[in-house]
């Protein structure tokens, strides 16, 4: 078979490697498409703190069970199934009440292990959701970025009621005014980024209102109708935002942090504190992926409003870089297995 390997920082390479063999407790899954994530872009610049290499990336997989090892099933062969990259001990704190997805002992993969940029990659039999014959095969590997929004909006308890604003409208964002909407049914969403284009995603999306905050100040266009946000969430990932968001807030909202930046964020404990503000951050996700199938299955959310791009595997490099230079025209680009002819 063959494999996506980052070698090094810098260096992708697409290596021949012996066929794995699933150990117990693993099902062997034959990739058919797997999407591209910002972090999968972070290995390959050596931006990922996390990552050792060489690694096999790739954490948004979608496949079909072709071998089992010892203790599984055999009639899981032949399941059409996504793979939830989160792999964890069971036993440790945050295990021991849901959290696995910051286990003490986490391993993701694609990150820590060898993910699902190859023609094969074995996973625990565990993390393999079988997925219903009303999601595409093109579309299955969307449920992965769909059970971040699934989340962080499962601390927000988001309302009908709420007016939420959202810092970005990249592929996180995307999939959190989806969630907001077509889940909950928040009755207002405002979505702020600097790109025209990933504005009218948001649109798209189900956005009621937009802001370019290149050349606009959000505060002051949120004070010409004094509207004050009882949900914020920043998907862009700057560490400017968190302070802006808290000013901006109402008393009693809830805003949610997904960015990964190591930046300083400047804060006041009475900003926070005088509005008794709750501050929720989300890693991952927490045993979303059944919650998200269903959503998809129930055509609550719509992944193909973010699929921008379909590429050959073998084009994994240009498919990097669409993803990461043309932010106006690309959104998700999904490559379709396999590698090997």
């Amino acid at each position: 078979m063959k494999s996506i390997v980052i070698q090094q920082p810098g260096k992708l390479v697409i290596e021949q490697r012996a066929l794995p063999v699933p150990a117990a407790g693993e099902v062997r899954v034959r990739v058919s498409y797997a999407g591209i994530c910002g972090s999968d872009v972070h290995i390959y610049h050596g931006h990922n703190p996390f990552a050792k290499y060489p690694r096999v990336i790739g954490h948004e997989f979608f496949g079909h069970i072709d071998s089992v090892g010892e203790g599984v099933e055999a009639s899981r062969i032949g399941e059409r199934v996504v793979v939830d990259p989160v792999v964890s001990c069971g036993h440790c704190y945050p295990c021991s009440i849901g959290r696995p997805n910051v286990c003490t002992e986490l391993q993701v993969i694609g990150v820590h292990r060898d993910g699902g940029f190859s023609d094969y990659a074995c996973v625990p039999a565990v993390n393999a959701y079988v997925v219903p014959p009303t999601i595409s095969d093109e579309l299955a590997s969307m449920v992965e970025p769909f059970t971040i929004a699934a989340n962080i909006t499962a601390f927000l308890k988001p309302q009908p009621q709420d007016t939420a604003l959202i810092y970005g409208a990249g592929p996180m964002g995307l999939t959190v005014i989806q969630v907001l909407k077509g889940v909950y049914g928040v009755q207002k969403v405002i979505v702020a980024d600097r790109i025209d284009e990933r504005l009218a995603m948001a649109k798209q999306s189900g956005a009621d209102w937009t802001i370019n905050n290149q050349h606009q100040s959000v505060a002051d266009i949120l004070a010409v109708d004094d509207i004050r946000p009882t949900i914020v969430v920043d998907a862009a990932c700057h560490p400017a935002i968190l302070q802006e968001a808290i000013l901006l807030a109402s008393p009693a909202a809830r805003i949610g942090m997904m960015g990964f930046s190591g930046e300083a964020s400047s804060v006041t404990q009475q900003s926070i504190t005088s509005k008794e503000i709750s501050l929720f951050s989300s890693r991952l996700n927490s045993h979303r992926f059944p919650q998200v199938i269903e959503w998809m299955k129930q055509g609550k959310i719509a992944p193909e409003k973010l699929a921008t791009h379909w590429m050959p595997a073998t084009e994994v490099e240009a498919a990097m870089h669409l993803f990461e230079k043309d932010p106006r025209a690309c959104c998700k680009v999904l490559l379709k297995f396999p590698l090997d002819g």
